[in-house]
């Protein structure tokens, strides 16, 4: 297995990157990869890609993306207007959990945060993940803060 490639997501990586958010149990349930792909998909990925301060990324092997997470840039005035480095929708193609390779995506999204001068680098994911709580404390993420969520 070649080094992995981790890159800024494309248009044309768009079905690739909902097939890994779908093929989870979680995400089975909120996902649809069938084709033709929801307009909903292209629509948000044009709205990432315009923005400067979200970067969805793709990390590719041999030709085939196998990885995916977006970071969110936040600017704030607490902590003397410090920027922050939300890091979310981390997957990992079913084929490759297990290895390094999630650890190697955490490593590179902070160094993304810290290029852009941000003073934290956070990230979410779903509470039903017990394993995903040890897995980042491990890397040295701390649970200071309880977050809540408004479905709309």
């Amino acid at each position: 297995m070649s080094e992995p490639i981790f890159r800024r997501a494309q248009e044309s990586d768009v079905e690739a990157i909902v097939a890994i958010l779908a093929d989870d149990v979680l995400g089975q349930e909120r996902e649809d990869s069938r084709w033709p792909l929801p307009t909903s998909y292209l629509h948000a990925f044009h709205a990432l890609d315009a923005d400067p301060n979200h970067f969805l990324a793709v990390v590719e092997i041999d030709g085939t993306i196998c990885g995916t997470l977006q970071i969110s840039f936040i600017p704030g005035l607490s902590y003397q207007g410090a920027w922050r480095g939300e890091i979310n929708s981390i997957r990992v193609a079913r084929t490759i959990r297990g290895n390094s390779l999630l650890e190697s995506m955490i490593t590179w999204a902070i160094a993304k945060c810290k290029a852009r001068n941000c003073r934290f680098a956070q990230l979410t994911f779903d509470k039903k993940r017990p394993d995903s709580h040890r897995f980042y404390v491990q890397l040295g993420f701390s649970a200071n803060y309880r977050g809540y969520m408004l479905e709309l």
